[in-house]
């Protein structure tokens, strides 16, 4: 079993710690009404992605979600939420570090070792979904159920479809598929996102994200027999059927997003086996990006 593999499936372990934990950081983390920004890099910005939306669709705050690297460095907020496993990333420190002292700040990590100790106001650390693997899964999900956690928008439910995405076989024919789509709906368009991201660094698969509404726009020109198209959460009317028609594979989504996520990481690491690929080693990659000063 390769460490990915060994860490994505011991994300509802982690999912209940999560959850468990998150009154004791109701203080360091956003309050209602509070302005609020969340960044993150590669994964940890579609993380941010979601748990802006949850945030602001739950009417908690004006809630935005930047890549670091992108912050609006004019933009007034009350807290800003940095998400890095590894504590290390480059734009992310840099971030912190300029915006010490004007706002408050707190950074969600896996590695209390790092630097981001110091450069947040406030840290919550996550060691225990820490990852071996370069391709970030556990820490991740688990950031991101804290968060649904101190929003009120966690349950159990979640922790069982997540049991379920792991037990369940994959469609029939997915695997297959020479390209895959991910579709969302509000927060979970940043699952979307993630699914597209973990495909292609696991497997270097031909994929694509977009909003669902959106797929309709052009981006569904590509479906055809032997692509894959999957729904994050409920599909606009009609979707599905117009997916079908193109001749490609439709994935619904019937578990929780949050689930349905493991069941793409899991396709993710099937196609890379498939491939003769070592998700372990994706091509190009490191575990955090520091770049020389």
């Amino acid at each position: 079993m390769t460490h990915v593999q060994d860490e994505l499936n011991s994300q509802p372990e982690c999912w209940t710690r999560a959850a468990a934990e998150a009154a004791g950081h109701t203080a360091v983390l956003p309050a209602a009404g509070e302005r609020v920004a969340i960044v993150g890099c590669g994964t940890s910005y579609f993380m941010a992605q979601s748990a802006a939306a949850l945030r602001e669709g739950a009417g908690l705050g004006e809630t935005d979600a930047f890549a670091a690297s992108e912050f609006p460095r004019g933009r007034a907020y009350d807290r800003v939420v940095a998400l890095t496993r590894s504590g290390t990333t480059t734009e992310v420190l840099e971030l912190l570090t300029e915006l010490k002292g004007r706002v408050r700040t707190v950074a969600l990590t896996a590695d209390p070792d790092t630097p981001v100790m110091t450069a947040a106001d406030d840290v919550v650390v996550l060691d225990y979904a820490d990852e071996r693997s370069v391709v970030q899964t556990r820490f991740a999900t688990t950031a991101l159920t804290l968060l649904r956690a101190h929003l009120g928008l966690h349950t159990d439910a979640v922790v069982a479809d997540a049991r379920t995405a792991l037990a369940t076989e994959l469609p029939e024919g997915l695997v297959e598929s020479t390209q895959f789509t991910f579709l969302g709906r509000g927060w979970t368009v940043g699952l979307a996102n993630e699914a597209g991201l973990k495909m292609r660094e696991a497997s270097l698969s031909w994929t694509e994200a977009y909003p669902a509404m959106e797929y309709r726009h052009g981006p569904i020109s590509i479906s055809t027999k032997g692509t894959a198209t999957w729904m994050f959460g409920e599909a606009p009317e009609g979707l599905a059927e117009q997916v079908r028609e193109t001749g490609a594979l439709w994935v619904p989504g019937g578990l929780d997003p949050l689930a349905e996520l493991v069941r793409a990481q899991r396709l993710a690491v099937a196609v890379a086996a498939a491939r003769g690929l070592d998700p372990d080693s994706p091509r190009h990659l490191t575990r955090s990006v520091i770049l020389a000063p």
